[in-house]
């Protein structure tokens, strides 16, 4: 992930094009004022600073870089990430093989930078992950370590954990290899220009098969059952009067396909784990069979169609969530991705391994540079390539990460939404009154006055909603009672149709 001047929030059900992003007007602010997210970072306790004594231990690790044996510098990868990323986790090749493709996928090997027990780990471990607010970017590892030695920066030799993954002509993996090795990136690539690329038909030889595999692998998820929600995301994003503003975003197709890379190699780790007998998943539940009813029973209303013998993944992957019904729809499915967890096993597998988002059974590897089970997990799935098993220090570490993890998940969850809510009351202070145009994506389906939610058509505002007639997924006129800024909360009550 980049380090970027805006922060983004999942927002469900909100009708929003999937494939650009949306800008949204805002109102120019003094510099300096506006809400204050070093407050909230403080009040969720987020690491700030590295300890002196930890960014030494990076720079020393930083001027004695690893050296693996395998020279892979011929294979011509190249990064794809958001516009200014420095803290790069993966590069990709793509190539026929016969009737099938060859994904060759380098990811930064920061288990060569990084010992378990010394200083950098335990910080890492403090911290959990790298986590974005709109004013700074606060990172896992050092940047002496994060944008540099263990970065898969443009040009420059780096230590890499390889993965070659052969697919055959239905996108299926048949085979797949695993180690260290030294790369290069041939080139930096961010995906607004790529995706340009795609839509001229001139994407570089190195991620020429992006669409076709990139597509492939998406219609083999979604026969899997995979249930992936596709929702867009509400930033904050920074003008360039000093002041802030809100946006919703979809993911460009180009993200999409890239991330089904990603996916993929979570995919093949996990079944080397399980064979193994030893590893950390990424588990999901699949849906609870009252969940599924009660939307197959709310679908008629939203018009979204749902037939008989569909699974919830192939009927998400049809709809529209510009449709305010399809985007209601949306919003009451995140029911069915509930219960994600970090599965960690030694001997034998868990009950339940499977990831119902994937749908398969899935590991987190892709990111070590921001997320701290990559590393442990690429560290076992290496150890059992190599036709071994992990050692006892790593096997040991394993049932600590998902706690580890939890405090991190929850505290980043807390920031994102924390920074979302105080913008979106400091937008509006002072509007109290206005009316707006609406879409309902929920609502407490108790008697009159309901209570709902309700999305602003013209700003990236979601918020709380009262009135008597409120039905997910139409199109109301609402009027802004109040705008909380130091309880970072909006309301809303409903002044009738749109």
């Amino acid at each position: 992930m980049e380090p970027r001047s805006c922060l983004s929030a999942k927002l469900t059900g909100v009708p929003v094009l999937r494939s650009a992003p949306l800008r949204v007007p805002h109102w120019p602010l003094a510099p300096g004022t506006g809400p204050d997210f070093g407050a909230i970072r403080a009040e969720f306790d987020v690491p700030e600073d590295f300890p002196a004594e930890v960014l030494a231990a990076a720079e020393r690790r930083a001027a004695e870089p690893p050296s693996p044996e395998l020279d892979a510098t011929d294979v011509p990868l190249v990064t794809l990430d958001p516009v200014g990323s420095r803290d790069l986790d993966q590069a990709v090749h793509l190539a026929t093989r016969g009737e099938g493709y060859r994904v060759r996928y380098a990811i930064a090997d920061v288990g060569g930078f990084v010992g378990l027990g010394d200083l950098v780990d335990a910080e890492a471990r403090r911290r959990g992950q790298t986590l974005y607010s709109p004013d700074r970017r606060t990172p896992l590892h050092p940047p002496v370590l994060s944008e540099g030695a263990a970065s898969l920066l443009e040009g420059q030799l780096r230590p890499a954990v390889l993965w070659t993954i052969d697919l055959d002509a239905d996108g299926e993996p048949v085979a797949v290899d695993l180690r260290r090795a030294r790369v290069r990136s041939r080139a930096q690539l961010d995906y607004p220009s790529v995706q340009a690329r795609a839509d001229a038909g001139t994407l570089p030889d190195a991620l020429a098969l992006l669409p076709e595999i990139g597509s492939l692998l998406q219609r083999r998820a979604a026969e899997r059952g995979a249930i992936q929600l596709g929702t867009p995301e509400q930033e904050v994003v920074a003008g360039p009067d000093g002041g802030w503003t809100l946006a919703l975003r979809g993911d460009l197709p180009v993200e999409q396909w890239n991330a089904e890379i990603s996916l993929l190699t979570g995919r093949c780790a996990a079944g080397l784990m399980l064979e193994g007998g030893v590893g950390l998943l990424r588990t999901l539940p699949p849906p609870r069979p009252q969940d599924v009813a009660r939307l197959r029973l709310l679908a008629p209303a939203l018009g979204v169609e749902w037939p008989e013998d569909a699974g919830p993944g192939l009927v998400i992957a049809g709809l529209d969530p510009t449709r305010p019904g399809h985007a209601a729809f949306l919003e009451e499915a995140v029911i069915l991705l509930r219960g994600a967890a970090y599965t960690p096993f030694d001997g034998a597998p868990p009950q339940q391994p499977g990831h119902s988002g994937v749908g398969a059974p899935y590991a987190h590897v892709t990111a070590p540079l921001r997320r701290l089970v990559d590393r442990f997990t690429t560290e076992v799935c290496l150890a059992l390539a190599a036709g071994g098993g992990p050692r006892q220090e790593l096997r040991a570490a394993l049932p600590q990460l998902p706690a580890l993890m939890a405090v991190s998940d929850r505290r980043t969850r807390d920031v994102e939404r924390a920074a979302v809510d105080a913008t979106e009351a400091w937008l509006l202070h002072g509007r109290e009154g206005q009316s707006f145009s609406a879409v309902v994506v929920d609502t407490d389906g108790g008697p009159a006055p309901r209570k709902g939610t309700v999305v602003l058509d013209d700003l990236a505002v979601r918020g709380r909603c009262t009135g008597d007639e409120l039905s997910p997924g139409t199109r109301v006129r609402v009027r802004l009672v109040d705008a909380d800024v130091a309880a970072r909360t909006v309301r809303f009550e409903l002044e009738g149709a749109a």
